[in-house]
């Protein structure tokens, strides 16, 4: 891989480390659930022996985050400065694990994303870890997705967030407000700042359908989120840690819409106007070329 990662690739199309796997296909209830409310919830990915390799390599990735920091993408600067207050965020551990690589391409994965996305050509967009302590104040602020990626458009990307442990408002998991992907583009929200901040970009109506959904989610199980769907978590009061491995994808064919700089830390600059692609963007499912 032209030594973008630490170690050499076991992952195909079809990644050789969950070989047993097949496509398989959201039911019509499935796709009008998530054209109505902008989420699943509940999509079974991992098994048991996944989760604990899974929990085992986050765990050393975790206790190692410093020596990895010319690969990862990015540290989260707030947690890094208040590690007591702010969840621990940090985006690029696909370039350093094998496992964590190989779960690009994992069928369970790939294929309702694409399906929800309806492309054809499912490209990887980029990795995020969300790592909430036992007992931790930590909340991510309600946002969109999306209002972080306007320097790619058109706007066809989708979030797979799979749950390392089991997930409540207990351990401070996420909440999606169901409908809200059809309100439009809001304001980009600060990582560590107050939690109820994009309440006061929202008009009245939109307050008022303001119904924040828990998502219980056992670990191993997944949600697929909108990329404008507004969601966020509140602090872990339990004695349970709260982790997940979120995937966002995009369309094959969306564009560069802003190059003054790399896409992500470390990544060639691709020129505006041209699409995303290369190495550090690869399609993990092409379901033309299996016709």
């Amino acid at each position: 891989m032209s030594g973008m990662t630490g170690f050499e690739s076991h992952a195909g199309p079809i990644s050789a480390r969950w070989p047993s796997q097949r496509l398989s296909s959201l039911c019509d209830e499935q796709l009008q659930q998530f054209e109505r409310d902008g989420f699943l919830v509940g999509l079974d990915v991992l098994s048991t022996d996944d989760v604990h390799e899974l929990t085992q390599r986050l765990e050393r990735l975790g206790s190692e985050l410093e020596c990895h920091q010319d690969l990862l993408y990015e540290i989260e600067a707030a947690w890094l400065e208040r590690p007591g207050e702010v969840v621990l965020h940090f985006l690029g551990a696909w370039r350093v694990d094998e496992m964590f690589h190989d779960l690009i391409y994992h069928p369970a994965i790939t294929h309702p994303c694409a399906q929800l996305l309806k492309t054809p050509r499912l490209r990887f967009w980029h990795d995020q870890v969300f790592w909430k302590p036992v007992r931790h104040p930590g909340a991510v602020p309600w946002h969109q997705d999306y209002a972080y990626w306007t320097r790619t458009a058109p706007a066809a990307h989708i979030t797979m967030f799979i749950s390392v442990d089991e997930m409540g408002p207990d351990n401070g998991g996420l909440e999606y407000v169901p409908g809200s992907h059809g309100w439009g583009l809001l304001p980009q929200q600060e990582f560590g700042g107050d939690m109820n901040a994009l309440l006061d970009s929202l008009s009245q109506s939109q307050r008022t359908s303001f119904r924040p959904e828990p998502v219980i989610l056992k670990a191993g199980q997944a949600s697929i989120h909108h990329s404008h769907l507004v969601h966020g978590s509140r602090a872990n009061t339990s004695d349970r840690p709260r982790r997940g491995v979120v995937l966002n994808f995009i369309a094959d064919g969306v564009k560069v819409a802003d190059d003054s700089e790399p896409l992500l830390k470390g990544v060639p600059i691709i020129p505006a106007g041209q699409p995303v692609a290369g190495e550090f963007f690869p399609i993990v499912l092409d379901l033309d070329a299996r016709e």
